[in-house]
Formats: structure tokens, sequence, C-alpha cells
């Protein structure tokens, strides 16, 4: 079930909704706790039902570790049990996400043949992995209560942030679920979720899903691009990604802030940093907490000397890249995303400062060239798709505002007004605005935060439902999200 989907939007919601505050309303709130965690485990295993089996199985063995763990005053017994819910968690991830990577790899280089196992990811085990190991060492630090099992399982599963993040920790969310001012009805809080939840929901159908016909007719086409058509997809793709990402997080706000639950921040212009630090300080936010909280920091961090400090922030990003998915398409990004992070590091010490737009575009520049490897199906794809891109062909541009790009969209008859959507003018023009949109306005945080009771933002809400509605009912668009992929 996709947040995207009718029957997400007009059949399931209301039906959770309106059951919660109802059981709230007579004050059976620890049904209310139950009616939402089933409703959740149902948004879940509507995608697959039998890995409902495996998600349940982890939630209760986290439970009862870190239950055990809270009970326990002997810290080797705690490291224990914190060492086996780790290695339970990775071992659960390790075996569905990168079993086959590891097993194509080691056929590759000891020239054996071992089959394949093609086993496909449950949806969120990622986010799921590192939420529940926050939890585990929160709890070995004594930062946890020994919650109720029915409030652990909704806190594990709570369904607007359960596939695609933010990764919450425990005390940011489970105390909300136990305000008593959560259990009713806020007015502002719902119509403060509705109009983030649209904004999300346009940004996904409207936007992201249209220019994804580009990027990946692009990538489909990868050798027979052009020099332009190649900058085209890769912008295409940098656009897709960005409105697609941040409109899955405005959604989850929004879903959560119906429910009184105001989940953290995990997207804020990334596009607008000055340098790979300050993209990752605003890029999938939650992560890269993760990773510093509960990898960077207890390795040491920057208390331990120059060479440490570069290795640590190499080792996190390199995690980051292979915890993105299982391939060495994504372990180049983050190693090169690792590298760029290190050489800022050593820029500052120059005490050189660029000009605001040279720092700008050469971070923008570098994050969209690297999306090549996150896209890609595989490294070679990436390499040739970089190599049409450093290979200018002047002649090209005399032809290319006369003529369609030739090498997409190849399949799509879509059409707005009278310009098809392999017309270079309307292309160019619409990544153009959507790219000065992402660089130059306020962001949906910031928009929220502004969020008042008037005309306008009603009508700016009904807009946005309309362009939804006309866009799924007109181009039958019901896409997943991206990062339900990782």
């Amino acid at each position: 079930m996709l947040f995207n989907s009718f029957i997400f939007i007009f059949l399931f919601l209301p039906i959770v909704f309106s059951g919660y505050f109802l059981l709230n309303h007579f004050k059976k709130y620890q049904l209310s706790i139950y009616w939402l965690a089933l409703g959740s485990l149902f948004f879940y295993g509507y995608f697959e039902p039998k890995y409902l089996i495996l998600i349940t199985i982890s939630i209760s063995i986290n439970y009862i570790i870190g239950s055990l763990m809270n009970r326990s005053e002997e810290r080797g017994k705690k490291r224990i049990l914190l060492t086996i819910g780790i290695l339970f968690n990775v071992s659960l991830l390790g075996y569905y996400k990168y079993a086959d990577f590891f097993i194509s790899n080691t056929n590759t280089v000891l020239g054996t043949n071992f089959n394949l196992l093609h086993l496909i990811l449950p949806l969120g085990l990622s986010f799921i992995t590192f939420q529940k190991i926050a939890y585990l060492v929160d709890t070995y630090r004594g930062e946890t209560k020994d919650y109720k099992f029915s409030t652990f399982v909704l806190f594990a599963t709570f369904f607007p942030q359960l596939i695609a993040g933010p990764i919450v920790h425990h005390k940011e969310v489970i105390p909300q679920f136990e305000e008593e001012k959560s259990k009713r009805i806020s007015l502002d809080n719902v119509s403060k979720g509705i109009f983030i939840f649209l904004i999300g929901l346009t940004k996904k159908v409207f936007i992201a899903d249209t220019v994804a016909i580009w990027a990946n007719d692009g990538f489909q086409n990868y050798h027979n691009l052009t020099f332009l058509e190649s900058w085209i997809t890769s912008f295409a793709y940098t656009t897709q990604l960005y409105f697609d990402f941040s409109g899955y997080c405005d959604m989850a706000i929004g879903l959560a802030l119906l429910f009184n639950i105001k989940l953290p921040t995990n997207f804020h212009s990334p596009y607008k940093s000055r340098n790979i630090q300050d993209f990752w300080k605003r890029w999938h936010m939650t992560l890269g907490r993760f990773l510093t909280q509960y990898i960077y920091i207890p390795f040491g961090g920057n208390r331990k000397g120059p060479t440490r400090t570069y290795f640590n922030l190499f080792i996190v990003f390199f995690i980051s890249g292979f915890w993105h998915g299982a391939g060495w398409t994504f372990i180049i990004w983050g190693t090169l995303h690792g590298i760029a992070s290190i050489l800022v590091r050593l820029w500052g010490k120059t005490k050189i400062q660029l000009p605001y737009w040279i720092s700008w575009l050469l971070t923008f520049q570098f994050v969209n060239v690297a999306w090549i490897y996150f896209r890609a199906a595989t490294v070679d794809q990436a390499n040739i798709m970089i190599t049409k891109m450093f290979t200018p062909n002047w002649a090209e541009f005399k032809e290319f505002l006369s003529h369609p790009v030739r090498h997409f969209p190849q399949s799509v008859t879509y059409k707005i007004g009278t310009l098809s959507l392999d017309n270079p003018k309307l292309i160019v023009l619409s990544l153009f605005i959507l790219l000065l949109i992402a660089f130059l306005t306020k962001n949906s945080i910031q928009r929220l935060e502004e969020f008042k009771y008037k005309w306008f933002n009603i009508i700016a809400c009904q807009l946005m439902l309309i362009l939804v509605l006309i866009s799924i009912f007109y181009m039958q668009k019901n896409s997943i999200f991206l990062y339900f992929n990782f």
C-alpha cells in the first residue's frame, strides 16, 4: 500500500484515523495503541504478507533483549546481550540484502559456481535495522525504560515512517504516544498534517514521477546518449530523487501529525549546500545522525588525531553507501562522498574561503555526478554515462533546440498541451524551473512552520489535490518511492 494510492488515501487512512481517536474518546487508551500498531502491521503486510512473520520475530527478539538489559545490573551481561542483539539485526539484514552480493563476488573472485538465492529484500528492513540497533545501544547506556510491548511494537512499526524513515529515536516518539494531549484530535495538527502531506504528494506524483520518464529512458538508452542528453539524464535523476525523497519525508511528517506525533526533520534543502558536510546535514538527516552517534563517535570521532578522523569519516561514508544498496555502484558512491568529506576538512585548514556561488556550484555538480553511480545498474553503465557527460560535442548545440531528444522518452505518449515529453524546450525548461525551486525557494518544513489558517493555504491545498488526482488518473502513475528500494 503506497501513500500515493487511492486505497491508502481514501480507505486505509480514514479507517485507522477514525478508529484510533474513537477509542481514545472512550478512554480506551491501551486499545488505541493496539489499534494503531495493528493498522501499521496491516500496512506493512499489504506489500508482502509473508514478511509480517519476519518483522514480528524481529520486533519480539529486540524487545526481549532490550527488556533483559533494562532489568540487568551486570555490565558484562548487558554487553553480551547488546552484542547478541546487534549481531541478530545485522545478520538479518545481511542475509536478505547482501547474500547474493557476496555470493556473486565470491564466484567471480574464486571461480566458484554457487547458486544465487534471489531473495527479495523486505521493505523497510534497512531502516528497521538501524532503528532497532539505536534502541538497543541506548538501552545498554541506560537511556530507555522498560516499555510495554504494545508501545514498543507501535514505535517499531508506526506506518508513516516504517518503510523509508526517518530513523527515529525511542525518546522522540514513545513519549508522544503516551502523552494525554496526543489522544485527542488537534485541528491545528490535522490542518498542518494535511497541508504538508499534500505538498509531499504533489512532489511525488506530479513532479518526481513525471521527471522519472526522462531519467529512466535516459539510463535505459545510455549507450546511445549524446553529450547533452547524458547531462539531461543526470539532471533529470537528480531532480527526480530530490522531489521523490523530499516528497516521502513530507508525507511521513504530515501523516504522523494527523496522530499528533511530530517526527524529526529528515530533509532540509540539501541542494543549497556549499560543501559535502553541509549536504549531509540536510540530506537524510536522521541517517547522518545515526551514523554519527552510533559509528563515527564510538570509533573515536575526531578525538584521536587527523589521520584517525579521516579514517572514521571514510568508514562512515563507506557504510552509508553499502547500507543504501548491495552493489559496487553504491560502494563507489559512498566512497566518493567519503573522499569529498575528507577533502573539505583538508581545505578548511587552508583558511581559504571560496565565493558562495563557486562553492555551491562545485558541491552541486559533485552531488549530481555522484548520483550517476547511485542510479546506475552497473559500474560500467555509470562510467559510460560520466564519460559522455565530459566529452563535449559542440555541433550538437546547434540542432538541439530544433529537434526532439533522440533517445528518450521512446515509449511515452503523454503530452502537456501541444508539447510532447520529448520536446527539448519542455525538458530543459522544466528541469531548470524545478532546480531553481530547489535552489532558491523555501522548503516545505519552512512553509509548515509558517502555516496559518487562511484562504490562500486552503486554495493551495485544493489545487495540489487537483493536480495529484489529474496526474494519477491521466498518467496512471502509482509508482513506489525510490527509497523503498534501499
